[in-house]
């Protein structure tokens, strides 16, 4: 590698390292904080809803900035200072602002950063796929030594170690080339004519697929790590279940362009995400045994991998080049936002009544992203019928 491919790979694994401590473990600082299940889900939520409010405007930031590096590097500042104020704080409602804050900057980096790493790569400056790959990596190293430093200190070292990760987010960002744009764009970027008869099309139906598959996520995102645990399992098996997810992910991800994996239409593929969501979410509801929770953890490649390939294929095969950077902030805004953050929200509430059965209330997104999956395949097997003009 290079040196201008060195620095984005030290942006990227600080990135994910700092984010395999925080996305599992965060709700399991807030339990030792003494927070209640039902808070926990609204502060998960608020994070959520900071993602679905920044993503966009983020995205429109980078578009207009002259230097790509810097709304990079304002957006990981933002966050530095957003993770390290939960250090002293307990209460639930400054948690929540906190939330939504932190998530909203940390989150809002990823759009800018794979745009500007992806531009980067085909001026032929850094090789995308492997660099992005050791990020994953290091989103896994993260599972597995928080999972182990939290059995040997407890939950007040998560947020130290994202405090510290995002000190060093903020650094390697800073030592990124500046990406210089050929201006700043200027007028409106959106014809919201042309994206509202965008939606009421097959691009609705993917993206509403798109949004409930990867919102039925909520409860797994900010409750698996405390329910495992009420079943007895270490924190290191806890990371251990989530780094196995994310290494299935990583390895369907590279085989998605080749083989069947490559002939699969979008709409087969956002299908297979939604029954990997019913059966994964359906049976981990259950309390199943432990070789049979880490088999249920290989369904990630449906559940986000599939259905991740699924809209960016239909996004890529079927919107106008001018509309695909909107259209990805859009899917990233409502899936990780908007859906995420209504059933974080109420996944607070299913876990406080129901424990680990919570994961249930998941089939209800499932099932209405396999219903949006069906009515995609229906609609792009007529003539010109998944093509946007």
């Amino acid at each position: 590698m290079n040196a201008q491919a060195l620095r984005f790979t030290a942006y990227f694994g600080a990135f994910y390292l700092t984010l395999g401590a925080f996305l599992p473990y965060f709700p399991v600082w807030l339990e030792g904080r003494g927070v209640s299940a039902e808070w926990i889900g609204w502060i998960g939520a608020a994070g959520y809803a900071g993602r679905f409010l920044v993503s966009p405007l983020g995205a429109q930031w980078s578009d207009r900035a002259q230097y790509q590096r810097t709304p990079l590097f304002g957006l990981a500042l933002t966050a530095l200072v957003a993770f390290a104020m939960h250090l002293p704080v307990s209460s639930p409602w400054p948690l929540l602002i906190l939330a939504f804050l932190a998530s909203a900057s940390h989150f809002g980096q990823i759009p800018i950063a794979d745009a500007f790493a992806m531009r980067e790569s085909r001026a032929g400056q850094i090789p995308f796929g492997p660099v992005r790959a050791l990020g994953s990596a290091a989103f896994i190293l993260a599972n597995f030594a928080v999972g182990a430093i939290l059995d040997l200190t407890g939950p007040e070292s998560v947020m130290i170690f994202v405090a510290t990760g995002a000190v060093f987010i903020a650094l390697t960002a800073l030592t990124l080339p500046k990406g210089v744009t050929a201006g700043a764009q200027t007028g409106p970027a959106i014809d919201w004519v042309q994206l509202a008869r965008m939606i009421r099309g097959p691009f609705g139906w993917a993206l509403l697929a798109s949004a409930c598959i990867q919102g039925a996520h909520g409860f797994y995102y900010y409750f698996s790590a405390i329910a495992w645990r009420e079943q007895g399992f270490s924190q290191f098996t806890i990371g251990s279940l989530w780094a196995t997810g994310v290494m299935i992910e990583i390895a369907f991800l590279w085989w998605s362009g080749k083989g069947i994996l490559g002939r699969l239409s979008p709409a087969q593929l956002l299908g297979l995400g939604a029954i990997g969501s019913i059966a994964r979410w359906g049976l981990t509801a259950l309390a199943p045994p432990l070789p049979l929770l880490f088999c249920l953890q290989l369904l990630h490649a449906l559940t986000y991998a599939a259905t991740y390939i699924g809209f960016l294929r239909f996004a890529v095969e079927n919107t106008p080049e001018r509309y695909t950077a909107t259209v990805q902030a859009g899917n990233s805004a409502l899936s990780g936002g908007l859906v995420m953050a209504l059933a974080s929200a109420a996944s607070g509430y299913f876990y406080a009544w129901a424990g680990i059965g919570g994961f249930a209330i998941m089939l209800v997104p499932s099932t209405v992203g396999l219903i949006a999956a069906i009515a995609l395949h229906r609609v792009s097997s007529l003539p010109q019928g998944g093509k946007i003009d």
